[in-house]
Protein backbone atom coordinates (compact mmCIF):
# COMPACT_ATOMS: atom_id res chain seq x y z
CA UNK A 1 0.00 0.00 0.00
CA UNK A 2 3.25 2.02 1.00
CA UNK A 3 4.08 2.01 -2.59
CA UNK A 4 0.74 3.01 -4.27
CA UNK A 5 0.38 6.44 -2.08
CA UNK A 6 4.08 7.08 -3.07
CA UNK A 7 2.51 6.46 -6.77
CA UNK A 8 -0.39 8.87 -6.11
CA UNK A 9 1.91 11.43 -4.48
CA UNK A 10 4.36 11.37 -7.59
CA UNK A 11 1.50 11.12 -10.16
CA UNK A 12 -0.37 13.67 -8.25
CA UNK A 13 2.01 16.39 -8.25
CA UNK A 14 3.67 15.57 -11.76
CA UNK A 15 0.02 16.02 -13.41
CA UNK A 16 0.10 19.60 -11.64
CA UNK A 17 3.63 20.33 -13.12
CA UNK A 18 2.41 18.83 -16.34
CA UNK A 19 -0.61 20.57 -17.28
CA UNK A 20 0.98 23.97 -16.09
CA UNK A 21 3.52 23.49 -18.32
CA UNK A 22 1.43 22.74 -21.43
CA UNK A 23 -1.06 25.47 -20.60
CA UNK A 24 1.96 28.17 -19.94
CA UNK A 25 3.91 26.72 -22.93
CA UNK A 26 1.59 25.34 -25.28
CA UNK A 27 -1.76 26.53 -24.85
CA UNK A 28 -1.55 29.93 -24.25
CA UNK A 29 1.02 30.81 -27.32
CA UNK A 30 -1.20 28.68 -29.51
CA UNK A 31 -4.36 30.67 -28.69
CA UNK A 32 -2.50 33.94 -29.39
CA UNK A 33 -1.13 33.01 -32.32
CA UNK A 34 -3.64 30.79 -34.19
CA UNK A 35 -7.43 32.56 -33.22
CA UNK A 36 -8.25 35.47 -34.48
CA UNK A 37 -8.91 38.06 -31.77
CA UNK A 38 -6.85 38.67 -28.74
CA UNK A 39 -10.51 38.51 -26.88
CA UNK A 40 -10.81 34.80 -28.24
CA UNK A 41 -7.51 33.50 -27.09
CA UNK A 42 -8.07 35.14 -23.66
CA UNK A 43 -11.24 33.53 -23.07
CA UNK A 44 -9.86 30.17 -23.83
CA UNK A 45 -7.10 30.51 -21.86
CA UNK A 46 -8.75 32.24 -19.07
CA UNK A 47 -11.45 28.93 -19.67
CA UNK A 48 -8.29 26.11 -19.30
CA UNK A 49 -6.81 28.09 -16.72
CA UNK A 50 -9.09 27.97 -14.51
CA UNK A 51 -9.56 24.17 -15.07
CA UNK A 52 -5.77 23.89 -14.80
CA UNK A 53 -6.30 25.55 -10.93
CA UNK A 54 -9.38 23.73 -9.87
CA UNK A 55 -7.44 20.16 -11.11
CA UNK A 56 -4.09 21.42 -10.01
CA UNK A 57 -5.67 21.92 -6.04
CA UNK A 58 -7.48 19.08 -6.15
CA UNK A 59 -4.25 16.72 -6.95
CA UNK A 60 -2.62 19.15 -4.40
CA UNK A 61 -4.86 18.05 -1.75
CA UNK A 62 -4.41 14.37 -3.48
CA UNK A 63 -1.10 14.74 -3.06
CA UNK A 64 -1.15 15.61 0.56
CA UNK A 65 -3.93 13.39 1.27
CA UNK A 66 -1.43 10.28 0.04
CA UNK A 67 1.41 11.52 1.91
CA UNK A 68 -0.68 11.58 4.74
CA UNK A 69 -2.32 7.91 4.73
CA UNK A 70 1.21 6.41 3.54
CA UNK A 71 3.11 8.02 6.78
CA UNK A 72 0.00 7.79 9.56
CA UNK A 73 0.82 11.07 10.91
CA UNK A 74 0.77 14.95 10.54
CA UNK A 75 4.15 15.12 10.67
CA UNK A 76 4.42 14.45 7.06
CA UNK A 77 3.16 17.78 6.27
CA UNK A 78 5.83 19.52 7.45
CA UNK A 79 8.11 17.74 5.48
CA UNK A 80 9.32 19.78 2.42
CA UNK A 81 7.97 18.24 -0.15
CA UNK A 82 4.67 18.76 1.27
CA UNK A 83 5.25 22.67 2.25
CA UNK A 84 5.99 23.67 -0.97
CA UNK A 85 2.62 21.30 -2.47
CA UNK A 86 0.70 23.53 0.37
CA UNK A 87 2.25 26.60 -0.97
CA UNK A 88 1.07 25.50 -4.42
CA UNK A 89 -2.29 25.58 -3.49
CA UNK A 90 -2.30 28.68 -1.53
CA UNK A 91 -0.90 30.51 -4.42
CA UNK A 92 -3.12 28.83 -6.76
CA UNK A 93 -6.14 29.47 -4.47
CA UNK A 94 -4.89 33.80 -4.88
CA UNK A 95 -4.63 33.32 -8.32
CA UNK A 96 -8.31 31.84 -8.94
CA UNK A 97 -10.22 33.82 -6.83
CA UNK A 98 -9.00 36.64 -6.41
CA UNK A 99 -6.40 37.47 -9.22
CA UNK A 100 -8.41 36.06 -11.94
CA UNK A 101 -11.46 36.79 -10.40
CA UNK A 102 -10.69 40.51 -10.80
CA UNK A 103 -9.10 40.07 -14.43
CA UNK A 104 -12.27 38.56 -15.35
CA UNK A 105 -14.43 41.68 -14.04
CA UNK A 106 -12.48 43.73 -15.77
CA UNK A 107 -12.85 42.04 -18.85
CA UNK A 108 -16.64 42.25 -18.24
CA UNK A 109 -16.32 46.40 -18.19
CA UNK A 110 -14.23 46.48 -20.67
CA UNK A 111 -16.52 44.48 -23.27
CA UNK A 112 -13.23 44.02 -25.27
CA UNK A 113 -9.89 44.03 -24.41
CA UNK A 114 -8.76 44.24 -28.02
CA UNK A 115 -10.92 47.39 -28.55
CA UNK A 116 -9.86 48.64 -25.40
CA UNK A 117 -7.89 52.45 -25.69
CA UNK A 118 -4.30 51.68 -24.69
CA UNK A 119 -4.54 54.43 -22.08
CA UNK A 120 -7.57 53.19 -19.67
CA UNK A 121 -7.39 52.78 -16.45
CA UNK A 122 -9.28 49.83 -16.95
CA UNK A 123 -6.95 48.28 -19.27
CA UNK A 124 -3.53 49.18 -17.20
CA UNK A 125 -5.32 47.44 -14.08
CA UNK A 126 -5.72 44.21 -16.13
CA UNK A 127 -2.24 44.33 -17.33
CA UNK A 128 -0.96 44.92 -13.66
CA UNK A 129 -3.53 41.86 -12.84
CA UNK A 130 -2.05 39.93 -15.76
CA UNK A 131 1.84 40.42 -14.65
CA UNK A 132 1.09 39.06 -10.85
CA UNK A 133 -0.92 36.37 -12.68
CA UNK A 134 2.31 35.22 -14.71
CA UNK A 135 4.43 35.95 -11.27
CA UNK A 136 1.82 33.66 -9.13
CA UNK A 137 1.77 30.82 -12.03
CA UNK A 138 5.83 30.97 -12.24
CA UNK A 139 6.37 30.41 -8.31
CA UNK A 140 3.87 27.70 -7.98
CA UNK A 141 5.75 26.06 -11.24
CA UNK A 142 9.22 26.59 -9.50
CA UNK A 143 7.50 25.24 -6.07
CA UNK A 144 6.67 22.10 -7.76
CA UNK A 145 9.63 21.46 -9.46
CA UNK A 146 11.09 22.09 -5.92
CA UNK A 147 8.79 19.56 -4.42
CA UNK A 148 9.06 16.71 -7.39
CA UNK A 149 12.92 17.08 -6.87
CA UNK A 150 12.76 17.09 -2.88
CA UNK A 151 10.43 13.92 -3.32
CA UNK A 152 12.83 12.01 -5.32
CA UNK A 153 15.44 12.91 -3.35
CA UNK A 154 13.46 11.97 -0.26
CA UNK A 155 12.76 8.25 -1.89
CA UNK A 156 16.66 7.62 -3.19
CA UNK A 157 17.93 8.43 0.62
CA UNK A 158 18.25 5.36 2.57
CA UNK A 159 16.89 5.44 6.10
Amino acid sequence: MSTFLRTIEFLALSLWLGSDVFLSFVVAPGAFHLLRSRDQAGALVGFSLTRMHLGGMLCGVLFLLARLLRTRTFATDVTAPAICVAAMILLTGISQYTVSARMAALRVQMGSIQATASGSPLLAEFTRLHGISVALESAVLLAGFAALYLLVREVSTPN
